[in-house]
């Protein structure tokens, strides 16, 4: 009310008013989750400069990228030096053809046949998880499982849309059904789950799909995590459910399957199948809608990285990535094995890098958060940061060194055997 005043005084005394904001911004929590926790470690570490921190809260890679890759992006950095083989502005900015052929020769490995045009390369799944809403209304409805990945909260919040929750819990596993007499729009689902590490089998997929369509909506499917499924069964695409294509987009990157989070590079599936009808009533691409969106805000991946990207796809490429892959697997069997031995509830660490645990003693979980940073120097995740299901809950991630990883159950185990 003041800063109105304040602005309509200007205006009568023909002084130039100041700029507004999109006051969503302000509804936000101030920081995001990961900076809030760098602000608590950083904290500790000034008044325990000497402290053995181990990190287990960002879900960021260890491993070095996969020797395929690292030669590949070589090779495409010596022929930029090269007039003959030196690249510009990508004509499409969706991605080179050899790189979506190569992700559309993956997706047969799960009977999933895409054409290129579906296909769209960009520099990691968060990007476009936050960007795809610039092509929906402010007036949708938006779906998101609680507990959920931030990005996808946040971006609808920023515009100002609104945002219902189906509830993930103890109860049905982290994996959260639709309540048919709720309506949305546009729902947001992850599996494997981040933060929770739980898994949609093909009958629960079935379900939200036929939801989505009862609802005219189209589902959001990130599978982002899709290289750590390990049970037989299990969906690495939305696009293994028949129907997906007629309600569905699919993100997915590069970062957690091959270590490229320094990189920058996944890619989007827009089906062509995918239309609604504008106001108008003309019937409407999703596809070539989020084409012109990329083309006006997007100049594409470098090609150096797209060459790296298209060796993860060879069959050296997935032999050097499943091997990191196996290794963080490891990692999060040691973490399990320790959560048993401590008689302590959790999900994940099977088909997922993270071990979602159940905060001990009544914990809430920026409580446990304080309680292991200061007795033993170890972060993770407060599940809080996550949705209002996910307190009391904690998050681990496997993604660090062996040694630390050993260490750090170790020391836990000290801890909480006291």
């Amino acid at each position: 009310m003041i800063v109105t005043d304040i602005k309509n005084n200007l205006k009568i005394k023909g002084v130039f008013s100041m700029p507004t904001i999109n006051e969503n911004f302000l509804k936000l929590e101030k920081n995001y989750l990961f900076i809030n926790i760098a602000k608590k470690v950083n904290a500790f570490l000034e008044k325990n400069p000497n402290a053995p921190l181990i990190r287990m809260g960002i879900g960021d890679v260890t491993l070095p990228i996969a020797p395929v890759c690292v030669e590949a992006m070589k090779k495409g950095a010596d022929e930029m030096g090269v007039k003959e083989t030196f690249k510009g502005y990508e004509d499409s900015g969706t991605g080179y053809d050899f790189l979506k052929q190569a992700i559309a020769d993956y997706y047969k490995n799960y009977n999933v046949s895409l054409s290129l045009d579906e296909i769209h390369v960009n520099d990691g799944a968060k990007s476009d998880c936050g960007n795809i809403v610039d092509i929906f209304g402010n007036d949708n409805i938006v779906l998101i499982t609680d507990p959920a990945y931030p990005v996808y909260v946040d971006s609808n919040k920023m515009n100002g849309r609104k945002v219902i929750y189906a509830d993930s819990n103890e109860e049905n596993g982290f994996a959260a059904m639709p309540d048919f007499s709720v309506h949305a729009d546009l729902i947001y689902l992850c599996s494997p789950n981040n933060p929770t590490g739980s898994v949609y089998t093909k009958e629960q997929l079935t379900i939200w799909i036929k939801y989505a369509k009862e609802n005219n909506a189209i589902i959001i499917f990130d599978a982002a995590y899709e290289a750590f499924i390990t049970e037989e069964g299990i969906p690495h695409s939305i696009f293994e459910i028949d129907g997906a294509k007629e309600c569905a987009i699919e993100m997915c990157s590069l970062s957690k399957t091959a270590g490229f989070t320094g990189m920058r590079c996944g890619y989007t599936i827009v089906p062509n199948d995918l239309k609604v009808i504008a106001s108008n009533g003309t019937e409407v691409s999703i596809s070539q809608i989020w084409n012109r969106r990329q083309g006006s805000k997007f100049n594409g991946v470098s090609y150096p990285v797209q060459c790296a990207a298209a060796a993860v796809f060879t069959e050296t490429g997935l032999k050097q990535i499943h091997k990191n892959i196996s290794y963080y697997q490891e990692n999060a069997s040691i973490i399990g094995k320790t959560m048993d031995e401590l008689n302590i509830q959790y999900t994940g660490g099977v088909n997922s890098p993270y071990i979602w645990l159940k905060c001990p003693n009544n914990m809430s979980s920026w409580e446990f958060f304080d309680y292991v940073l200061e007795n033993i120097a170890v972060v993770g995740t407060p599940g809080e940061g996550f949705g209002k299901n996910g307190e009391g809950w904690f998050r681990l991630t496997a993604f660090g060194d062996r040694d630390n990883t050993i260490e750090a159950m170790n020391r836990l185990k000290n801890l909480l055997k006291k």
